[in-house]
């Protein structure tokens, strides 16, 4: 066993009385925060300068989520990279979603690929 482990789940916080909710020791998103496709798209414009995020949350409840994602800063990146990207803006919000699937265009390919009006 870890010798890190109690260590580890002495810091842990978990608030019962909201099932939807995260509980986080780094502060980062409140612990009373929902993960909500709007904070999700207000955090990718932020970290990622995306100028388009369309959220799709699946189930209605937050935990299987399809994402796309434009941002310039995905130019000359691989798919990979792309991901790294976004999984590093999002790591705690991630952690408490079942199922993240995003798609990641930088703006040139978002024109060629966006559905028509």
């Amino acid at each position: 066993m870890d010798p890190r482990l109690p260590q580890t789940l002495s810091n842990l916080h978990i608030n019962e009385s909201t099932p939807a909710t995260m509980a986080s020791t780094s502060g980062e998103l409140a612990e009373t925060q929902r993960i909500t496709p709007e904070v999700l798209k207000s955090k990718l414009i932020e970290k990622l300068e995306a100028t388009h995020v369309e959220i799709d949350d699946k189930d209605g409840c937050g935990q299987m989520i399809e994402a796309i994602i434009v941002s310039p800063q995905f130019t000359k990146k691989t798919t990979l990279a792309r991901h790294r990207l976004v999984n590093a803006a999002l790591k705690e919000e991630i952690a408490a979603i079942h199922a993240w699937s995003p798609k990641c265009h930088t703006p040139e390919e978002w024109e060629k690929k966006k559905p028509q009006a």
